[in-house]
């Protein structure tokens, strides 16, 4: 095991002479360790630990060790559960495999097998989310709907093959337009809740009077209007996922009952007096920092906490570059296939969209596409179908006609076999790191076949390789 990454294992029982044992075994070995007493424990636990593998007995107080194990499989479907059973009954054995039991042990526990299974454990768990990563790499370009090959995506994706498999609160930062919904969604649609709703909503969007009602819910004549019984979307989101959109704007009275709500797994509906449970996965997103705001005074240290179990950052458009040409092009696919024509982009046109510094992020750049179709009679967009904001900003750092006459003879050697480059930017770096991106692109990858089309030896392009931060796929 790597003496880098701490391989957490859950331990559910109720017996503390058993975990005082176990505990130092597991943690001696090199493993983080979790402990929980009862399977709701557990269930509630795993809102907040990322296992690589769970030890759980078989006879618990409330729900027992079966019934848990089924209810881990519903929401965890990729973590390795080892079953401890202190009777060799065949047909209790046979049950839990049926459930998904990775394996069973008996107590008491030999400690050598006990160290050898737990390690077989977390390495198929590691080798099932290689394989689930590598079978998404081979899918598209990206993780749902999130579209991107740059290095920070990449990142991106391999946190998000984590902890799509989990039944983890997460918290997702990112600028306005970056795609925080559609990681939400991505992750959701990956989850053992994938068959379960997808609950979501922008609580920046609601006013203040009426968020507690559109959470949680409200009884016939609980207010002025409320004519019928409503059901809120913590109520909604039962068994599938609940996604709060820009959590930071629950006002301060709203932000302790949904405290209570993640914490206990209940709720009242507003003019109601019974408590109403719901089963749910908490993701949450703002485009501010929930961690700032703490210190500030303006959002609850408790509350931050709870959902910020563990943190997601999704880079902001001008961080991701590689991505535009990728991105403009899908959005130029999807729209023209509406209509049956073609959308190009020309050399100097992709140089723009690539050089702007995107405020807006993917949402403004899908809108710039758009209002570019709209434009292109021809088919082909040039730089005046683009918005004027991105023309004036590239008037003022400094581009030139050269620049764009450069550009469009760049655009025009794809007759002579060499490729039609989208420019990073207009100036000389730029355009040399743009044209060995688009050449590794129209080579799928293979370097070789780049390093043909480029014209240059190997040792030169991998030189630029490093120099320009380029990671190739193959």
């Amino acid at each position: 095991m790597s003496a880098e990454v701490l391989r957490t294992v859950v331990v559910v029982d109720d017996d503390p002479d058993f975990t005082a044992i176990v505990s130092p075994v597991l943690r001696r070995a090199g493993y983080g360790v979790e402990l929980f007493a009862s399977g709701e424990a557990c269930l509630e636990g795993l809102s907040r630990v990322l296992p690589d593998m769970i030890l759980l007995d078989l006879t618990l107080p409330g729900i027992d060790g079966l019934q848990t194990l089924e209810r881990i499989r519903a929401t965890h479907p990729l973590v390795p559960v080892v079953m401890l059973t202190a009777t060799s009954s065949v047909e209790t054995v046979v049950s839990a495999m049926q459930l998904g039991a990775y394996d069973y042990l008996s107590k008491p526990i030999d400690r050598t097998k006990l160290e050898t299974t737990i390690k077989n454990a977390v390495e198929h768990n590691q080798l099932v989310l290689r394989n689930a990563q590598l079978e998404r790499e081979a899918e598209s370009d990206g993780y749902g709907d999130l579209k991107g090959r740059s290095a920070a995506m990449r990142q991106l994706f391999r946190q998000m093959d984590r902890l799509a498999s989990s039944d983890i609160t997460v918290l997702i930062h990112g600028e306005s337009g970056t795609g925080k919904e559609l990681v939400a969604r991505a992750l959701h649609q990956r989850s053992g809740r994938r068959r379960k709703p997808m609950i979501a909503i922008n609580c920046a969007a609601i006013p203040e009077t009426l968020q507690e009602s559109e959470l949680f819910g409200h009884e016939r004549g609980a207010f002025t209007g409320a004519t019928d019984r409503r059901i809120g979307k913590f109520e909604q989101a039962n068994g599938g996922t609940l996604f709060l959109d820009e959590v930071a704007e629950l006002s301060a009275p709203l932000q302790a009952k949904v405290l209570r709500a993640i914490q206990s797994k209940t709720f009242q509906r507003v003019g109601g007096s019974a408590d109403v449970r719901s089963d749910f996965r908490l993701l949450a997103a703002s485009h501010q920092r929930l961690a700032e705001l703490v210190k500030a005074g303006r959002f609850r240290e408790d509350l931050y906490f709870r959902i910020a179990v563990f943190e997601l950052d999704v880079p902001p458009l001008r961080d991701r570059r590689d991505d535009i040409p990728l991105l403009a092009r899908r959005f130029a696919n999807e729209l023209t296939s509406r209509e049956g024509r073609r959308l190009e982009f020309s050399g100097p046109a992709m140089a723009l969209l690539t050089s702007f510094h995107w405020p807006g992020n993917v949402r403004e750049l899908e809108n710039a596409v758009h209002r570019a179709l709209v434009a292109a009679e021809s088919g082909v967009v040039g730089p005046d179908e683009l918005p004027p904001a991105i023309r004036q900003a590239a008037g003022r750092s400094g581009a030139t006609q050269d620049s764009i006459d450069a550009a469009s003879a760049g655009a025009a050697t794809q007759s002579s076999g060499r490729p039609s480059w989208p420019l990073a930017s207009l100036n000389l770096e730029a355009v040399e790191r743009a044209a060995i991106l688009e050449a590794i692109r129209q080579a799928g990858g293979n370097v070789t076949q780049a390093m043909r089309t480029l014209g240059v030896a190997r040792t030169t392009l991998y030189r630029k390789l490093k120099h320009y931060g380029i990671e190739p796929d193959s």
